[in-house]
């Protein structure tokens, strides 16, 4: 059977379409838009507000699941829904297997007390079930219970290596940090190469707006002779104005390091050992966090620095943090999967019994070119988005390194139980922080390019994050 050409064109842009996006057919999930972050909206939380979603454990919790479009009850059903902790912790509660439980919606509303025992995932199916005893699934809905410690702290997403047109960037400062807010991002830090007034001129540009998007200072440090790449996030002072000018004084410094290092390994070199040791001492001294910068990363054929220098650095653990997983776009972990190896250092650090606080970025050198921007980035576990806390919260090994490359599968890595956690926000909590994101970020590039009508916008949006933290969070 032949096909006319306008019926093989609208097959072809069929096909487009579905694979671009993903379907609803018989209860499976399509036709769900990803977010630029590559997160997906949770279809349930399209059609219904549930509240609270994180909740303490051990302990009886009410739950309210809300239709926002649909009617309920309805005349001659029944409802009833089945309840299962994904982790089978249910020591208190005996719970064996899943059975159906009978519930009452009154006025769209289903309420359901419960027992969330220890820390895991839970998941509730509501069903429908009609005059002829046939049950519909009304939705599935997710819930995690967090053991005191971590039920107080709050997740808050950053990316603290990227670059502007101050150095080898593509985008403004100000581009730059509006389109942080508008990929999801609540704190950033600018960290052109060389140049720690760049990020200082972003905090001034948006110093006096209405945002909840936290600015810090930073830049990422290249000592001279010293191939080593280091990020300083929130340092109250740049270090390149150290040696910019003169460099015998860093020189000199870094002499004296070298003089008590006593005996290193074969092929570590001595003075870009040293000359690493005085950076993170230098980034610490101004109240900052340094970070050793993609430890495997290969411009060219061989490594950018000596193996047995990563090595080196590993074993002495003279960084705050390691940029665990780094933005790398997809064609390029095609040749060198930088982030597998490093994951495997980690591990194999982890195993040693080694620290190693974990940070996740995306040194990105272009916001609007680039598979990598707002899918690379850190989640802190702590008490607020200020500095002290988050830097606290990276060094008591209270985060996780995110990657998403080509804005497919999310995957964070870190400590177990803080990565089973994120797995949960990734799918049911953040992809709708991320959407309240989006707006205040458009609006701010808007007033980075000079248009401070939108000031007024931005107050109306201030504080929509944190309240909906309020709702997901139990009281």
């Amino acid at each position: 059977m032949k096909r006319s050409l306008k019926s093989v064109i609208l097959f072809t842009v069929s096909a487009i379409l579905i694979s671009g996006f993903n379907l609803f057919v018989s209860g499976q999930e399509l036709f769900i838009p990803a977010l630029s972050s590559g997160l997906k909206v949770h279809l349930a939380d399209r059609y219904f507000e549930v509240f609270p979603k994180i909740v303490p454990a051990d302990k009886e919790t009410t739950i309210q699941i809300i239709s926002r479009y649909e009617t309920f009850p309805k005349p001659e059903h029944t409802y009833r829904f089945v309840y299962t902790p994904v982790g089978r912790y249910a020591h208190i509660t005996g719970w064996i297997k899943a059975v159906a439980e009978e519930i009452i919606p009154q006025n769209n509303v289903f309420e359901i007390k419960k027992f969330f025992e220890s820390e895991q995932e839970h998941i509730i199916r509501l069903e429908e079930v009609n005059s002829e005893g046939k049950a519909k699934e009304i939705g599935t809905f997710h819930f995690y219970s967090l053991k005191p410690d971590l039920f107080v702290l709050r997740p808050f997403k950053g990316d603290i290596h990227m670059h502007s047109f101050r150095s080898d960037g593509r985008e403004a400062p100000g581009y730059v940090v509006g389109a942080c807010r508008r990929a999801g991002l609540d704190f950033m830090a600018l960290t052109d190469h060389r140049n720690y007034s760049a990020s200082i001129e972003t905090i001034e540009l948006f110093k006096d707006l209405p945002i909840d998007l936290k600015i810090f200072p930073g830049e990422e440090v290249h000592p001279p002779d010293n191939p080593v790449h280091f990020i300083s996030f929130g340092a109250t002072e740049g270090i390149t104005e150290l040696y910019r000018d003169d460099d015998s004084v860093y020189r000199k410094e870094v002499q004296a390091i070298m003089e008590k290092l006593g005996q290193l390994p074969e092929d570590v070199d001595r003075f870009q050992y040293a000359s690493s040791v005085w950076a993170f001492q230098k980034i610490r001294e101004r109240g900052g966090l340094g970070i050793f910068a993609h430890p495997y990363w290969r411009p060219g054929n061989a490594n950018y620095i000596s193996y047995a220098l990563v090595d080196y650095i590993f074993e002495n653990r003279i960084f705050d943090a390691l940029e665990l997983i780094s933005g790398f776009g997809w064609s390029e972990l095609q040749t060198v999967d930088v982030n597998n190896l490093q994951v495997a250092k980690y591990l194999e650090a982890k195993s040693k019994g080694y620290k190693i606080p974990v940070v996740g970025i995306s040194d990105s050198h272009g916001c609007e070119v680039s598979d990598m921007f707002g899918r690379y980035y850190t989640i802190c576990f702590a008490s607020s988005v200020e500095l002290p806390e988050l830097i606290k919260a990276i060094k008591e090994e209270m985060s996780v390194a995110v990657e998403t490359p080509a804005g497919r599968l999310p995957r964070a890595y870190g400590p177990f139980r803080l990565v089973n956690y994120s797995h949960f926000l990734l799918r049911y909590v953040l992809p709708l922080h991320d959407e309240m994101c989006f707006e205040e970020g458009r609006l701010m590039l808007e007033y980075a390019g000079a248009n401070a009508e939108v000031i007024e916008q931005l107050k109306l949006l201030r504080g929509q994050v944190e309240k909906y933290y309020n709702q997901v969070w139990a009281k």
